[in-house]
């Protein structure tokens, strides 16, 4: 990685993507659906890919293989995101969220066997710790609710893989195409995604349409969406073992920011966590 732009960028997405986190639920905990939080997420991200394409200059590449690629990175993403939702109603997040969470094996696997990316001992020391750290991140205390049946846990499986080879794709499409037609086809994406993330809406529920509905929503998911532009350029610029465990420790600054606003000290293997992602991002970043 001959320049830190990388390093840049996978920070403004690890804070943006830590702010977002800790800001998510508001809107859900006053009667906006996660569901329809998913279709706000996705309108903020016309705005981002407009800059994007701004920034090229309004040349998008609109080949075969870019769009295949560039679609392929979207749905990955954003299709994983809307099997989250069945996951978590039908089973328990304490089990859902560790599985989910170490998705950067798949993409460091990927990355290092097909696009033959090398680090060096100490950065590989980091993104171990980062794996570590990122379970640890994602512990949820057990609790009364029961699983139904064994749909949680194969969706948790397929969006472990989604995600994971959604990083190697976009790792491997900014080889040939520019990072910001590969985030206009994730916005794309997203949006056509939408309709599914309406029909899983209970409407018969009371919503609330007021300002800490879809408009507090938009304020918070726009970070999501900035974040995500963001990935992109990190992983254009810098190698996907390295980038994808950086990012994937955004929860750190999630937890410090929960921890201001609601007073509460963190479960003991959610503050190992913590310990063990700062080593990792001192690691990773040198």
């Amino acid at each position: 990685m001959k320049t830190r732009l990388w390093l840049i960028f996978a920070i403004v997405t690890t804070l943006f993507w830590g702010v977002w986190g800790a800001f998510m639920e508001f809107p859900e905990k006053a009667g906006f659906p996660s569901t329809l939080g998913y279709c706000v997420w996705a309108l903020t991200m016309i705005p981002c890919a407009l800059v994007a394409l701004a920034i090229i200059r309004w040349k998008l590449e609109y080949d075969l293989r870019s769009v295949f690629l560039g679609s392929t990175v979207g749905f990955l993403g954003a299709g994983g995101q809307l099997l989250l939702f069945e996951a978590l109603r039908t089973g328990p997040a304490y089990l859902v969220f560790p599985i989910i969470s170490v998705y950067p094996v798949v993409t460091i696997i990927l990355s290092v066997t097909l696009l033959k990316e090398r680090a060096g001992r100490r950065a590989w020391v980091g993104i171990v710790f980062a794996l570590v750290a990122i379970v640890m991140l994602s512990y949820q205390p057990p609790n009364d609710a029961n699983a139904s049946g064994t749909l949680w846990f194969i969706l948790a499986i397929l969006i472990f893989f989604m995600w994971g080879i959604q990083a190697w794709v976009m790792k491997f499409s900014n080889e040939t195409m520019k990072a910001e037609s590969i985030f206009f086809y994730m916005m794309a994406t997203g949006l056509a995604l939408a309709p599914i993330a309406l029909w899983m809406t209970d409407f018969s529920k009371p919503i609330n349409w007021g300002f800490k509905g879809p408009y507090l929503s938009a304020l918070i998911q726009v970070l999501n969406a900035i974040g995500a532009l963001c990935l992109v350029y990190a992983v254009r610029y810098g190698k996907a073992i390295i980038v994808v465990p950086m990012t994937a420790l955004a929860p750190v600054l999630t937890v410090i920011i929960s921890l201001a606003l609601y007073r509460v000290i963190p479960h003991p293997v959610i503050l190992g966590g913590m310990v063990f992602a700062t080593i990792a991002i001192y690691l990773m970043a040198e």
